[in-house]
């Protein structure tokens, strides 16, 4: 009784630091005023085709291709990655509220897989982010957008205004950072997306510039 008790006591405890360790907050910030009412992310908000080489890691398994990002519609993209080879992997649409998944590999029709890249896509084309509160580092505009428990730090390179980051939270813990290497606002040469309460992590690398 006293050994179950004791690990019991281990697990609850080991259980509140993780948690506790993942609990996120700005780091050597001032608060600004809100001059801005909303920000953009437009690295999506052109009607060009967007052409990555992707490199997804999930769980150590290793899938890569093609990706190809196009705007549809004013609140729609269409999503669809290929193999090295030519052969279509998934092909879906997706806004902020919807998405259809119009095609899937057999080995990648996993109900986990599938829901992983509906929410890290929804996040990643996000267009517009209403601010509720503002902050500067030495390098960065730094804006607090917030939905329900949803919560995203946007951050703003000072020197070229373009995004560079996207931390998401929820319940005020670190969900998924977006990291972004850029030269202009519509194209993001680089970006990558990282889980951290999971093992997966997704990279996109130029392949085609756009206009």
């Amino acid at each position: 009784m006293r050994r179950f008790l004791i690990l019991n006591f281990l697990c609850s405890l080991i259980l509140l630091l993780f948690a506790s360790c993942k609990t996120y907050q700005l780091k050597d910030v001032k608060p600004i005023s809100n001059k801005e009412k909303a920000v953009e992310n437009l690295y999506f908000s052109s009607n060009v085709d967007y052409v990555y080489k992707c490199q997804m890691d999930i769980y150590k398994n290793d899938v890569s291709g093609i990706l190809i990002i196009k705007k549809i519609s004013g609140s729609t993209h269409r999503v669809v990655m290929t193999s090295d080879f030519g052969n279509k992997m998934i092909d879906f649409e997706i806004s902020e509220n919807d998405f259809k998944l119009n095609y899937v590999l057999s080995d990648l029709d996993k109900k986990m897989v599938i829901n992983f890249l509906k929410n890290d896509f929804q996040k990643l084309l996000k267009r517009k982010f209403i601010i509720k509160e503002s902050f500067e580092n030495n390098d960065s505009n730094i804006y607090l957008s917030e939905n329900k428990k949803n919560t995203y730090y946007l951050f703003f390179n000072k020197e070229t205004n373009l995004l560079k980051k996207i931390i998401y939270t929820q319940n005020n813990k670190e969900k998924i950072d977006f990291s972004f290497e850029a030269k202009k606002p519509t194209f993001a040469e680089t970006i990558e997306i990282q889980h951290k309460d999971f093992k997966i992590n997704i990279k996109l690398f130029q392949i085609t510039e756009t206009e």
